[in-house]
């Protein structure tokens, strides 16, 4: 078993500015519930957010976009067919694309699909415990998004998808681990205020899409993802008076966010 490395805020600080000195656009085809304020976390970070889901601007757009992700949250046919067409039109451009597999191993057609997306080789992929088990085709109780595992209890299901898909696997939750399938990151914070707001976890997964187009470490880029979204939930949370404060507080920090190397 590899042993899990702890990953600090201090070791986000690279990716962090790299990520403020590309801008990446990321084209995001996400979830009806979520797309507002996904936009407005990866503005907040300096990134470009775009949302285009007609299959043949998908496509389109795939190859013209710094990155992709993919989120099955309302997945339906006819979306379905602009998200394998945005990550074939990315796998032809090599743009790197970013799977969020939401409810997958609880509902039929969205888990069919992800495990046909994966034979696109993503470049990460981000879920909670239940999800990536599920993925990995291990054994995983789940209601809905909420995973009934800890993150700890997926870390077996995560290293063997990252070695088989070739993805920086990322399973959140009160502690995030991100593997590569060789290594192990370990990035702790947050707070409970994160798991009252719609959301934060499919933002998330769109910020990773946009650490994982970076040039260089993809592991540290991701795990840089993880802690820079966690850091500002500490901050946004230690001021918030609940969830609605909170949100204000979130985009505040992530937009003021500074992390000394």
């Amino acid at each position: 078993m590899i042993q899990p490395q702890a990953f600090t805020a201090a070791n986000a600080a690279a990716s962090l500015h790299l990520f403020r000195e590309k801008s990446p656009l990321v084209h995001c085809l996400t979830n009806d519930v979520v797309q507002t304020f996904t936009a407005n976390v990866l503005l907040a970070l300096g990134a470009s957010p775009a949302m285009v889901i007609e299959p043949e601007e998908a496509a389109q757009f795939g190859a013209l976009a710094d990155a992709v992700l993919i989120n099955v949250g309302t997945l339906t046919q006819s979306r379905s067919k602009a998200m394998l067409a945005a990550v074939q039109a990315a796998g032809n451009a090599q743009r790197p694309w970013t799977l969020d597999p939401v409810a997958v191993g609880a509902l039929t057609f969205r888990s069919d699909f992800c495990q046909r997306l994966l034979e696109h080789r993503p470049a990460a992929l981000r879920g909670n415990a239940s999800e990536i088990m599920a993925l990995a085709r291990q054994s995983a109780s789940g209601r809905g998004v909420d995973s009934l595992h800890d993150s700890a209890a997926a870390l077996d299901a995560a290293t063997l998808l990252a070695r088989s898909s070739g993805a920086i696997v990322a399973v959140t939750g009160e502690i995030d681990y991100v593997t590569d399938g060789e290594r192990i990151l370990a990035v702790a914070g947050g707070s409970p205020l994160m798991t009252r707001v719609v959301g934060t976890g499919c933002a998330l997964s769109a910020v990773v899409a946009g650490f994982a187009s970076l040039p260089g470490d993809r592991l540290l880029h991701v795990a840089s993802a993880c802690r820079v979204m966690s850091l500002a939930g500490e901050r946004a949370a230690s001021a918030a008076a609940g969830p609605g404060s909170f949100v204000a507080l979130f985009l505040d920090a992530l937009y003021g966010l500074e992390i000394g190397a």
